[in-house]
């Protein structure tokens, strides 16, 4: 398998072999959605959390006596039944939404998920994205050349979150200069998940060479 490199103007300037495990991999749904609602129920904080009969004010009197008033029979205020009652059964912020999830599990949906953008022609591999200094505008230049690729309109101008863009290292400069454009968000490869990939339409991944070696070392 091979891609196509891209430099900041748009152009080809070289291809890449891309491992077949990582890139060629079948698509395996139930296993993607599997890891991705383990992912997305790791996120819940649990915060939801209601007052039962014995934590609302009140009740502390029975609202009438027992027989002689044709009403029905109760001894607090408290309960669910009644208006400013106890909630029953309702969620309560002790409840724990962590799930495992397995390394290799992870691994494999990644790679399953990778295999199906690049199959769709949804990556782009840039050979940098370095800029000379903190300037966004110089970033939507960038953004603006490589949305000139065939099939990649949506790089440039979109103001929905459309494009990942895959980072091999820290750098103060691309980072503050492209985390301030409308379609992308910033993640740095070694941080890479399945959840991420499929949130948005198109990735766009820098220093190739380097970026797909450390994922083909995640499989070893």
């Amino acid at each position: 398998m091979e891609g196509k490199i891209y430099n900041q103007k748009g152009k080809e300037t070289g291809k890449i072999a891309l491992p077949a495990k990582v890139f060629g991999a079948r698509w395996r749904a139930d296993l993607v959605h599997q890891v991705v609602e383990d992912m997305r129920s790791n996120k819940r904080s649990g915060t939801a959390d209601t007052k039962d009969r014995g934590e609302v004010r009140g009740g502390g009197r029975k609202p009438w006596k027992q027989k002689g008033t044709g009403r029905a029979r109760h001894g607090s205020t408290r309960s669910p039944i009644w208006v400013g009652g106890g909630v029953a059964h309702g969620p309560i912020s002790e409840k724990n939404y962590k799930r495992k999830i397995s390394k290799t599990m992870r691994r494999e949906a990644l790679f399953s998920v990778l295999s199906k953008k690049t199959k769709e022609e949804e990556i782009i591999f840039i050979d940098t994205l370095a800029l000379p200094e903190i300037k966004t505008k110089k970033a939507a230049e960038v953004m603006e050349n490589l949305s000139k690729i065939k099939g990649f309109k949506a790089l440039s101008g979109s103001k929905n979150k459309k494009v990942l863009m895959v980072l091999s290292g820290r750098d103060e400069k691309k980072e503050k200069s492209y985390r301030n454009l409308p379609q992308l968000d910033i993640v740095f490869v070694k941080n890479l998940n399945p959840l991420d990939v499929l949130n948005y339409k198109y990735l766009l991944i820098e220093n190739p060479e380097e970026s797909v070696k450390f994922l083909e070392s995640r499989g070893a």
